[in-house]
């Protein structure tokens, strides 16, 4: 059976502490692989080996940095299938999620290229007699991020890739269900020309996540999670020092008025709310039909189209809907909510709970479950189900369904679908949640601006990619200078060029 170890120093290296957990294939329930989980003294070696290395790499100018990721978004276009696959096996997302699970995080590596724009500070000439003043961007030296099992890829590449642009060292403790993709990408961008101990992988659980948050040498973490985690990363990571990032859960609504297009709606809904069985932050979880006509109509035309949902493996082919949930925990917890809404009055409209594959008896299966009539004292309205499961709740008119959004404790994304200008653009500007859909179900922004949630979904002052992950892996230096007059001797015929 193959062992998973860690990514350090530039190479692949053998857990040491004893210590190993069970990678299984979600699709037939079985063990395919261990990984190691790390002791803090491995996690104190990975971080020595990125802090040795860390100042030449800072030393080398931003435009050669850019070069690594131009040349790393080259090779994960020739690996796409190969990361695929292996992210597929681990996840049990079907292959076309999976490629666009890779592609996201390929787009910030192009936004990324960007760097030697944007690292430049600013310029003041004549602040006073003889006085200019400037300002620098500069790494922070080692940073850390802590990913989980929904976007092996994507996340991870969030993470390292502004951090690595910035001029720092970072150490990637991705998430133990699926470990293998995070390493194929350290070893791409070793081949892409990254030094060795710029960028550390070590497997590991909460023995390595509470080294990381311990560390002195670690001046940054990012993390992406359940919102208790978040939160328990973010007070003890910030009590340590650190600059810390946490987003954590989510309750996405969708707000459906009386003039939206059902078909458009009802099959955004069906994507955003099934798609990767459930188990996205940015899903769907809640749709809100305005009026009982919208509600009897979008009904209507939700139930069958659920019924419908193919359901299988990676490998049945392009047009599966969505695969296995990632564990048979996770499967139970899931069922266990959905028990939990019949109890407590919700209508079970369409239930997946017993759903089998036939050849797969094993497998984390589960259908897509549709609730009608739930209301916001369910617990099923008020914890993240994060599994194929979208509730659905009638409001009267838009205030009504305004304020479930704005009362919910999660503030990560939401959408609005409508014809009218008026009524998205007063949603647009009303609502306490930092991602917004018009007519979109789900708004991951592009890799250019910047991804994050409000309320308890998310835990620090800056957001994930675009801009604010460059402010995040640096700090501002500013310079105050006055030289004396006077012209320099000598002359230089050649043309000044990058050494």
């Amino acid at each position: 059976m193959q062992t998973i170890g860690h990514f350090i120093g530039g190479k692949l290296v053998e857990g040491t502490s004893g210590r190993f957990a069970d990678v299984y294939n979600p699709a037939t329930g079985e063990v395919q692989a261990k990984v190691a989980l790390a002791s803090k003294a491995e996690m104190d070696a990975a971080v020595a080996n990125a802090a040795a290395a860390q100042p030449a790499w800072a030393a080398t100018n931003p435009q050669r940095r850019a070069r690594v990721l131009m040349k790393f978004v080259d090779l994960l276009h020739r690996d796409m299938d190969k990361l695929a696959e292996a992210l597929s096996r681990e996840h049990g997302k079907t292959l076309p999620d999976a490629k666009g699970d890779v592609i996201r995080g390929l787009e910030v590596a192009e936004f990324c290229i960007g760097a030697p724009h944007l690292l430049k500070g600013e310029f003041t000439e004549g602040a006073g007699p003889g006085i200019d003043i400037y300002s620098l961007r500069q790494p922070l030296g080692v940073v850390a991020g802590i990913t989980p099992f929904n976007f092996p890829a994507m996340i991870p590449m969030w993470k390292f890739c502004p951090a690595i642009a910035a001029g720092n060292a970072f150490i990637l403790k991705p998430s133990e269900r699926d470990p293998s993709v995070p390493i194929m990408l350290a070893e791409l961008m070793i081949e892409a020309g990254l030094p060795a101990g710029i960028l550390n992988v070590v497997n590991g659980d909460k023995e390595s996540v509470d080294a990381i948050l311990d560390d002195p040498e670690i001046q940054a973490v990012g993390f992406v999670g359940s919102t208790a985690i978040a939160e328990y990363v973010y007070t003890r990571g910030c009590a340590n020092g650190k600059r810390v990032q946490c987003f954590g859960g989510a309750k996405n609504h969708m707000i459906i008025m009386p003039d939206a297009d059902l078909d458009q709606a009802a099959d955004a809904l069906i994507g955003a709310g099934y798609g990767a069985a459930g188990e996205r932050c940015m899903a769907i979880s809640v749709a809100v039909p305005v009026g009982e006509t919208t509600a009897n109509a979008l009904m209507a035309k939700l139930a069958p189209r659920v019924e419908a949902l193919k359901i299988g493996p990676y490998t049945a082919g392009d047009d599966v809907d969505f695969g296995p949930l990632v564990t048979k925990e996770a499967l139970a917890r899931v069922k266990g909510l959905v028990d939990q809404g019949v109890k407590e009055g919700a209508n079970l409209v369409v239930d997946g709970r017993n759903f089998t594959m036939q050849g797969y008896e094993n497998g984390n299966f589960m259908g897509g479950c549709l609730f009608d009539n739930v209301t916001k004292d369910m617990e099923i309205y008020k914890t993240e189900i994060f599994g194929p499961v979208l509730s659905v709740v009638r409001a009267g008119d838009y205030e009504e369904a305004l304020d479930l959004a704005m009362s919910h404790e999660y503030g990560n994304g939401t959408a609005i679908f409508t014809r009218d200008g008026d009524t998205a653009r007063d949603f647009a500007s009303r609502i306490n949640i930092g991602m917004v859909g018009i007519n979109v179900p789900i708004p991951v922004p592009l890799a250019y601006y910047t991804f994050g949630g409000w309320k308890r979904s998310g835990f620090g002052d800056l957001n994930q990619h675009g801009p604010d992950a460059f402010r995040f892996y640096t700090r501002t230096k500013t310079v105050t200078s006055r030289w004396p007059s006077g012209l320099k001797d000598g002359a230089e015929f050649v043309i000044p060029t990058m050494k």
